[in-house]
């Protein structure tokens, strides 16, 4: 079996997809390759040219391509479909393309058993509207939390969102506030940070919230930071210092991945093969 595979999205120079996925195909024995394709949004339609012509078996998207890469889409599983945005593509035979957002999955699988065994009946606080956000959300109220609170620049923009998840979800109370507030911040059990800020090559000396508001929070909230890279962004450096449990999007990437090669070629990878390929190369 041979699998040819993508990322596209930008900017991918520090991405670790390319590593993880390598491991993850070399664990099947798979004859694979997967590439990083620099696509910008307006390149999004020659680039969906491109690998529809060129023999691919599915990619990856990746910022800021999630949302609207569901317009080309000929199908959609129920992920993408609740979500609003995609990250996972296969291309079938006749060329047609399927959509699907394993961030879920990835994130789910990466909150630690404990700590996901807690979640339920709590509240959470999510940082950001944007795709990563969607499937944070979702995987949150899988786990059972009883109120999501979001935290945005733009709440004009982010309304729409925050209103499809309070009709998908009646029993979930969902909030929006500006970035700047503290909001529900005080009374969650888990804060997640969805947003780039923090990023390596974007912002990494930078953190989504201040110092000064983390250091005020509950002890026993959670601090998640789904950005992988670096390992511990600042925000997960400060969380350590002040006691925090958290978690950084290292293995969400992982999971991710796995389920993404699962669609592409029916096979389940080694996670553990793919962890170490990533922690090798970060």
């Amino acid at each position: 079996m041979t699998c040819k595979a993508a990322l596209i999205g930008t900017p991918l120079k520090y991405s670790l997809s390319a590593v993880i996925h390598e491991a993850g195909f070399k664990s099947l024995g798979i004859d694979a390759t997967y590439e990083r394709l620099e696509t910008s949004p307006e390149d999004l339609i020659s680039r969906i040219k491109f690998l529809k012509a060129n023999g691919y078996t599915g990619f990856n998207i990746t910022i800021p391509l999630k949302v609207p890469m569901k317009l080309f889409l000929d199908s959609y599983d129920k992920t993408a479909d609740i979500s609003g945005c995609v990250n996972t593509v296969k291309i079938c035979p006749d060329t047609s393309f399927k959509g699907y957002n394993t961030d879920i999955y990835g994130f789910k699988n990466s909150i630690p058993k404990m700590v996901q065994n807690s979640l339920k009946g709590q509240n959470a606080c999510v940082l950001g509207t944007g795709g990563a956000a969607r499937a944070v959300c979702i995987a949150l109220v899988e786990l059972g939390v009883k109120q999501i609170s979001f935290y945005s620049r733009n709440i004009i923009n982010s309304a729409e969102m925050t209103d499809f998840f309070r009709r998908t979800y009646p029993d979930v109370k969902f909030n929006l506030f500006q970035m700047s507030s503290t909001g529900e911040m005080f009374n969650c059990a888990i804060l997640v940070n969805a947003t780039p800020v923090g990023m390596r090559g974007h912002s990494a000396d930078e953190m989504p919230i201040k110092l000064s508001l983390l250091k005020q929070l509950p002890k026993t909230t959670f601090i998640y930071d789904v950005i992988y890279n670096p390992y511990k962004t600042l925000l997960l450096k400060k969380a350590e210092e002040e006691g925090f449990s958290f978690a950084s999007g290292l293995d969400m990437l992982i999971y991710q991945a796995a389920k993404a090669e699962e669609i592409w070629t029916g096979k389940t990878p080694d996670i553990d093969k793919m962890k170490i390929a990533a922690l090798e190369n970060i």
